[in-house]
């Protein structure tokens, strides 16, 4: 059986370049021939895959000729024009932006939780999760199978990386204009500080200044108060888990943090759930690294987290007045297993079935 072949499409972005970095680390290399492709600007640049320089070609129909596997990390228009026709020449798009979602017709897929789903494609195409969703996909999923998960409250302290490069350049940005000044400066006058370093508000990709700040905000504004952000983590909660009745509420929040999202998880379950059972079912799982001793100091933090493939969960508690109900914190690295990581996992689930 020739081995397929694979592109990427979007490989001198900031997602691409951590997909090529997975590719470079994985034991297993399934593919026949990897094929990097990219806007024009970009074509013509050399990247080295497992030790041979590959040519950037520029986005094309023709670039999809002889492709098995497609993976798509580029913004949603891009993927919403040309997914579509890379599966018109053959290849089975894996779409990481948000154009497909909540496509009827495309599955939403997390292996971990719903890898069954990934023969369900009849467009040809298949889905990626948001960042934020993904986070916590993994031990919700697996929670979901022994307790049946009924209702789902979740808080998301995103960190900048989420809002894109224009997002970590801000917050570089906001760090510098402090640095220097007195270690008292005081919250109120941070917008005052910036906007005499000569950062306008109105230049930022956040409502607020983020340095020593929390903003609760991210995404667009959508009907009746909730955001983009919120919205995505209650429907795609619910299509990836096979729930189209969940209860989710989310309130999502950007945190001066350049990457790894966390998120604060308040789950019902149609059965009664213990910390000893979370624990256990959490420990059996290759994608979850649990990290919780309170009384030691020891839970998940952004900081252990950044550039690693696991999502990691501490803080696991029973609620005290909520039946049949566990609060935890989740820990996942937003740029590798929020996008590129998982983007990849599902590609080599389909390499497996061709």
């Amino acid at each position: 059986m020739t081995a397929p072949v694979l592109a990427l499409v979007g490989a001198t972005g900031a997602v691409g370049t951590v997909m090529i970095d997975i590719m470079n680390t994985r034991s297993d290399f399934p593919w026949g021939e990897v094929r990097l492709i990219a806007s024009p600007r970009s074509a013509g640049k050399k990247i080295n895959v497992r030790g041979q320089d590959l040519t950037v070609v520029a986005l094309s129909p023709e670039a999809f000729d002889g492709v098995d596997i497609a993976m798509f990390d580029v913004p949603d228009e891009v993927s919403a024009q040309w997914a579509p026709i890379a599966a018109e020449r053959g290849a089975i798009a894996i779409d990481n932006s948000g154009a497909f979602r909540m496509d009827a017709d495309v599955p939403l897929v997390v292996p971990e939780v719903n890898a069954d789903q990934i023969d369900n494609r009849p467009r040809g195409i298949i889905a990626n999760p948001n960042c934020t969703t993904l986070s916590m996909m993994a031990s919700l999923g697996a929670l979901h199978r022994e307790f049946e998960l009924k209702e789902l409250v979740v808080a998301s302290y995103q960190a900048a990386s989420g809002a894109g490069q224009s997002g970590i350049d801000r917050l570089y940005a906001e760090i510098a204009a402090l640095a220097g000044k007195e270690a008292g400066v005081a919250a109120g006058d941070v917008a005052q500080v910036l906007a005499a370093a000569g950062l306008s508000a109105d230049d930022s990709p956040f409502p607020a200044p983020l340095v020593l700040n929390v903003v609760p905000w991210a995404g667009s504004l959508k009907d009746a108060g909730w955001s983009s952000e919120e919205l995505k983590v209650r429907n795609e909660a619910r299509k990836i888990l096979g729930i189209p009745d969940l209860k989710v509420s989310a309130t999502c929040v950007r945190v001066p943090v350049v990457t790894t999202h966390s998120l604060s998880v308040h789950a019902t379950f149609a059965r009664e759930v213990t910390v000893e059972a979370a624990h256990k079912i959490f420990e059996e799982q290759p994608t979850i690294v649990l990290i919780d001793d309170p009384a030691a100091g020891k839970f998940p933090t952004p900081a252990d987290v950044v550039g690693g493939d696991p999502t990691y969960v501490g803080r696991v508690r029973q609620a005290l007045d909520f039946p049949n109900t566990l609060d935890f914190f989740v820990c996942g690295d937003n740029l590798r297993k929020g996008a590129a990581l998982n983007t990849y996992e599902v590609a080599e689930e389909l390499a497996k079935r061709l």
